[in-house]
């Protein structure tokens, strides 16, 4: 006999810009906004009875009317309103989940009247997950998309080696990765203090960038658990960070046949090769904190 297991439904990827006058200065938020509803959703799967589902168009016409009546100050504290919503306004929906991608705009400036012209930024994509269930908060942000790169002060040697390795080692090399991250704040009810979360959100990257930069490693992994530990270290808010970081490879490219000498002293050529590349993925904790945010951040 079958039955039903977990389920959810909502609507996905509702795009939202929303434009503030400021007189004639302008500021815009630019959100991608997918919302997950469940609770008493059995008959619908069991006999199709809908008496118990609010349409996912509903769902996509309150993320619109949302970002009119209250604006959007965070995505995290968008997302808070939304669940809330959701969660208390109908009596069979028990859990919301809102995830949230937030992309950034810069002012063009100009001499002419206003400031209402901007340029896509493309250094990173924001992210949050808020997960209400009527009494317990759960909010997970991070990014993805940040690309950087150490042109120097990285080495890689010292490693296993089986008839199979053909890697050199490196004593001084290009170190550059795409971060992918999760922070889970510890932030779980209304009762206490909610975090600035555009401060916080400006703050880790401030921490996440520096530690990559300032750390001579000898590892991707080493840099992963100096750039999680800086962040651990110096914001109060937060417990539990995860990070996903492929290598991006940088080889050196052999000029010896055509009488060219291509060495990192003086300044070398490298091939940036896009695959197959290294994963480096791991967990940061606040000591004596549990692990909650899952292991692969593509469904995250």
């Amino acid at each position: 006999m079958a039955v039903l297991g977990q389920n959810q439904y909502g609507k996905a990827e509702n795009r939202v810009v929303k434009i503030t006058r400021d007189g004639a200065t302008h500021h815009i938020k630019d959100l991608n906004v997918s919302v997950s509803l469940s609770g008493d959703m059995d008959e619908v799967h069991y006999s199709g009875s809908n008496a118990n589902v609010l349409p996912t168009d509903t769902t996509k016409n309150t993320v619109y009317a949302f970002a009119k009546e209250y604006g959007v100050e965070s995505a995290e504290q968008f997302g808070i309103h939304l669940a809330r919503h959701f969660v208390t306004s109908q009596e069979h929906i028990h859990r919301a989940r809102i995830r949230i991608e937030e992309y950034a705009w810069e002012r063009i400036e100009h001499s002419k009247k206003g400031a209402h012209s901007f340029v896509r930024k493309g250094q990173e994509t924001r992210l949050t997950q808020i997960t209400y269930d009527g009494e317990t908060w759960e909010v997970v942000s991070g990014l993805k998309d940040l690309v950087v790169m150490n042109s120097t002060d990285s080495e890689f040697w010292g490693y296993v080696k089986d008839k199979y390795t053909t890697l050199p080692e490196a004593y001084d090399r290009i170190l550059a990765t795409e971060v992918s991250g999760r922070w889970r704040f510890n932030w779980t009810d209304d009762e206490q203090p909610m975090p600035d979360w555009n401060q916080s959100y400006e703050q880790t990257k401030k921490h996440l960038l520096q530690a990559f930069a300032e750390t001579y490693s000898l590892s991707l992994q080493q840099t992963l658990y100096q750039m999680g530990a800086r962040i651990i270290d110096n914001r109060d808010e937060m417990d539990e960070i995860r990070f996903s970081l492929p290598n991006k490879h940088h080889f050196l490219v052999d000029l010896e046949p055509f009488g060219l000498k291509n060495d990192t002293a003086d300044g070398a050529v490298y091939f940036a090769a896009d695959r197959p590349y290294g994963l480096i993925e791991a967990t940061v904790l606040r000591d004596g904190c549990e692990a909650r945010i899952p292991a692969d951040l593509t469904n995250l």
